[in-house]
């Protein structure tokens, strides 16, 4: 199976654009954003378990990196409640499930060589610093390599020039509406531009966005 599989272009998913898919596992639903592969599969997901589903226990084997929407996400290791993002590494596994239903963000497969760091943050705890422009800070959340991870947290009324994206950008609307030149982002909205495109976004009403560059 492939999904937005070519990296070159540019992939853009909005809310109701895809419809929610079952797993394997009943209860548990997604809408595959990119995909190369089947059930063992590089995938970008979001994924929806309906209140007390669960998954068989499995391996990561080249990772897996996971932010929670909405609602508690839990395995052997903990609960995970809104705002919780996981970076599990290579090797490890879990059986999760859902008391009350939740809806994740999940990439799987995509680890960077020799990023081997499991951690747990809450983008609901901070700290943020400012960004490169006003009125848009920053929470770091990864980095490795040449790849970066941070939530922005942009004003209303901000305004970027326009920039370039070495090894491309990827970003996730969780609140409020991002716009650029030839598009609209709403609130639940997926983006993924490939290496060295560019564009000058800006933001009328404010928003949150999970941000991805330099792994493209």
């Amino acid at each position: 199976m492939e999904i937005n599989a070519d990296f070159s272009k540019d992939a853009i998913v909005r809310p109701g654009d895809v419809d929610w898919t079952p797993s394997p596992l009943p209860g548990v639903e997604r809408i595959m954003l990119d995909r190369i592969g089947d059930e063992v599969a590089r995938a970008t997901s979001f994924v929806r378990y309906a209140p007390g589903s669960k998954f068989d226990a499995h391996e990561h084997a080249l990772g897996e990196e996971f932010l929670v929407i909405d609602g508690v996400f839990s395995d052997a290791s903990g609960d995970y409640g809104p705002g919780s993002y996981v970076r599990n590494p290579p090797g490890t596994s879990h059986a999760p499930w859902s008391e009350q239903g939740c809806t994740i963000f999940v990439k799987l497969r995509q680890f960077q060589e020799g990023d081997l760091e499991q951690k747990v943050l809450n983008i609901n705890d901070g700290p943020y610093v400012e960004g490169r422009m006003p009125g848009a800070d920053r929470m770091y959340l990864h980095e490795h390599g040449d790849e970066v991870v941070w939530i922005s947290r942009i004003a209303a009324g901000t305004h970027f020039p326009e920039h370039v994206h070495p090894g491309g950008e990827e970003f996730v609307v969780l609140e409020g509406e991002i716009r650029d030149e030839n598009h609209v982002f709403p609130q639940g909205s997926w983006v993924r531009f490939p290496d060295n495109s560019r564009h000058s976004p800006y933001t009328e009403t404010g928003c949150l966005l999970w941000v991805k560059v330099g792994h493209l």
